[in-house]
């Protein structure tokens, strides 16, 4: 069935995307009515409008392409652009990135929700001053939800139209889909099969809206009371429940049929539950051998590892990291829910956590969409070596730090460095806060997915206008630990050690992309480097991530949130490099900066257990945001039993000593040069890239290069 369907999906004819025009009819009939509402409705439009397709060979029914038609079937909206007009929210200004609160829909379902609202409407306190825009937003949200009814019921109808046509052997499936959506259309679900389709069809819809990267969180939680109760009653097999999530979530890669790329919906399996203990299960191994069935870059897997998760839980990942897919991520559960505990969340809400996107902490259901940026810190050394101006174009793009011949010391340097960085966290944080204020929140609300936060419907208020549990959390991407750590550690050697040259010779020699200093830029490149558990090096990754978790730690977002780190990059390394000139490091101008949290390619030399002895020094517990170690190891490393438990003894160290997150990819260097020289040969070739999986023959070159690059551990 999964193949059928991959072929089904994969093989739709090019479309044309005509979201607007489904809106519009929402928003032309309800000008007249408060902003929330006129949405509403436009939303409830497209509900109703979208295309509804149930696939031959379907388990689940839902397509994330409702909104694209075929050329000639595509619905044409003349005149004025009310969606346009009305406008949305952006990733900056927390628009999608979110993890529903799935336990509490599934229980209430669809129906349930909607009691919800009008109860909420009912005791509504009239003499609250903003009384009339909660009734207002609560209206919105009903409406919303209405129309998501309607959308179920389309489904219902559409698999019912499915079985007049169909064979003998498909009848009772599409009947069995139709009774499906016609349940849960006002009523929560009962079994597997209805909690799993009311949860993709929600995704459904956020991708209907738009949306990008809504996780699923932990589906092997809140899916778990309802596949163990069938598996009880014996209406559900194991390999039933696995094929039913492997068809359901193939559905996923009609993003890349539809937009030409891939969508990162991230599902966490694993951890510990709310209470603390192990919280691995049989759903968790039918949800990973599920996505290995799959074998599409989305949806982007985390497995959450803890010391009290089954030794074969780590295992199980491996194999499947093994067979080239490079998910999933691995993320330490101790160092995480510390990390988010320390940010002054309940300790039973951090250990609930999942991730959105790549590889970021949430609270499902508990704080509005995510946002995150990016923190170029190798370009504040070429601040204080070229007086704030880029040698690359000119500008200036920073303060002056003064004279070199003033920075005597290593301290001296250092100090004129954070000062650097302190003053780009002030703009950084200035820019995102101001982003979100220039918005009238009144005018920019979320009414359907705000029924997915607890405390919206309650409050009678938006996601984005106080309605959520927590405030917004901000990301701050600190760019290029690799990069500063070995710059940092070439100055302290070169210049202030052995006295090989001045600190202005440095600085000179970065200026002209060491054209004509070349010994100098082979003592920088001798001096010790990230990665080999050196220490002259190791200390500033200690001081990079202390020093920086600190300079953010005393700001808040526009509505009273935290500002996280982040040692992660996704690519922007190398947009990030091509605007930065040679750094001390040796790098020379424009290339790469380091990716994420791994060292230097190349420069990592010492084998596997000395890369992660070095990158597990810092106190990850400060980064609230989470890390990307990149590592590459051959596919040797997977092909006995034996090696793979020496595999998961480096990971098991790693965590041990503090190490928040690592990825790996299994594909061998010769088959990545291949697929860059003949990609008609590899148009399957998934691979990791930094906190995503992705297509390697649709990759840019320049990312193609950069995974290339990775040390090659065996």
């Amino acid at each position: 069935m999964l193949e059928a369907l991959r072929k089904e999906v994969y093989g739709q004819p090019r479309c044309v995307c005509a979201r607007n025009a489904l809106l519009n009819p929402g928003y032309r009939d309800h000008m007249s009515e408060p902003n929330v509402i006129a949405r509403a409705y436009a939303i409830s439009s497209l509900f109703e409008r979208c295309r509804v397709r149930v696939f031959d060979n379907d388990l689940v029914p839902g397509t994330i392409g409702g909104v694209w038609f075929p050329e000639n079937e595509a619905p044409v909206w003349s005149g004025m652009d009310y969606a346009e007009v009305y406008g949305e929210r952006d990733f900056w200004t927390n628009r999608d990135h979110f993890a529903p609160d799935y336990v509490t829909f599934l229980r209430r379902g669809v129906g349930g929700t909607i009691d919800r609202i009008d109860e909420t409407l009912r005791t509504l306190d009239p003499t609250l001053p903003d009384a009339q825009d909660r009734r207002e937003f609560l209206q919105a949200a009903r409406i919303a939800m209405k129309g998501f009814s309607v959308l179920l019921k389309r489904y219902a109808d559409a698999a019912r139209a499915k079985v007049a046509a169909a064979s003998q052997e498909d009848r009772a499936r599409f009947c069995d889909m139709a009774e499906v959506c016609s349940w849960i259309m006002t009523r929560p679900p009962r079994t597997f099969r209805e909690a799993l389709t009311l949860t993709w069809m929600v995704y459904v819809a956020f991708c209907l809206e738009g949306r990008f990267a809504m996780a699923f969180g932990r589906m092997d939680q809140f899916l778990r009371p309802y596949y163990e109760a069938d598996r009880r009653s014996g209406i559900l097999t194991r390999e039933e429940a696995t094929e039913l999530m492997a068809c359901t979530l193939l559905k996923i890669g009609e993003w890349r049929v539809f937009c030409g790329g891939d969508d990162v919906s991230n599902i966490a399996i694993g951890g510990v539950g709310r209470d603390g203990k192990d919280a691995v299960n049989e759903l968790t191994y039918v949800i990973l051998e599920a996505v290995r069935r799959c074998n599409i870059p989305g949806p982007n897997l985390s497995a959450r590892v803890s010391r009290l998760n089954p030794p074969e839980f780590l295992t199980e990942c491996l194999k499947v990291i093994g067979t080239g897919l490079g998910y999933p991520a691995l993320m330490n559960d101790e160092v995480n829910v510390a990390a988010l505990e320390r940010q002054g969340y309940p300790i039973e809400e951090c250990r609930d956590y999942c991730m959105v996107g790549c590889i970021e902490n949430f609270l499902p259901g508990k704080q509005p969409p995510w946002s995150d940026g990016r923190f170029d810190n190798p370009r504040y050394i070429e601040a204080v070596l070229n007086h704030g101006v880029s040698p690359l174009t000119g500008e200036r793009f920073s303060y002056d730090s003064g004279p070199l011949e003033n920075l005597r010391t290593m301290e001296d340097f250092m100090h004129a460095y954070e000062e650097q960085l302190a003053e780009a966290a002030r703009e950084y944080v200035a820019r995102t806060n101001c982003a979100n204020t220039r918005l009238n929140p009144k005018a920019y609300q979320s009414p359907f997915l705000s029924c997915f936060c607890d405390g919206c419907i309650e409050r009678g208020r938006d996601i984005n206008n106080g309605g959520a549990m927590l405030p917004s959390a901000h990301g701050a991407g600190c760019m290029g630990i690799g990069t500063v750590v070995d710059a940092l550690a070439a100055i302290e050697k070169v210049v202030y050690i052995d006295r090989e040259a001045t600190l202005e010779e440095v600085a000179e020699a970065c200026r002209v992309n060491f054209e004509g200093r070349e010994l100098l830029r082979a003592r920088l490149l001798a001096a010790p480097k990230y990665g080999n558990n050196d220490e002259l090096a190791d200390k500033y990754a200690r001081w990079f991530v202390e020093y920086l978790s600190g300079l953010f730690d005393q700001y808040r977002t526009y509505d009273g949130g935290r500002f996280y780190i982040g040692i992660a990059s996704n690519t922007s390394n190398i947009p990030a490099g091509r605007e930065c000139g040679a750094t001390p490091d040796g790098r020379l101008a424009r290339e790469p900066l380091s990716d994420a949290a791994s060292p230097t390619y190349g420069r990592d030399h010492n084998g596997p257990l000395a890369t992660v002895m070095s990158v597990s020094k810092p106190d990850y517990t400060l980064v609230g945001l989470g890390t990307v170690l990149n590592q590459k190891y051959s596919p040797a490393m997977f092909a006995t039993p034996e090696r793979l438990e020496r595999l998961a003894a480096i990971i098991r160290t790693y965590f041990e000593r503090g190490g928040q997150e690592m990825q790996i990819n299994s594909v061998s260097r010769d088959v990545l040069s291949d697929a860059i020289e003949h990609p008609e040969k590899y148009g399957s070739l998934v691979v990791r890239v930094s906190g995503f999986s992705a297509y390697y023959v649709a990759l840019e070159k320049a990312v193609q290069e950069d995974i290339l690059a990775r040390t090659e551990q065996g």
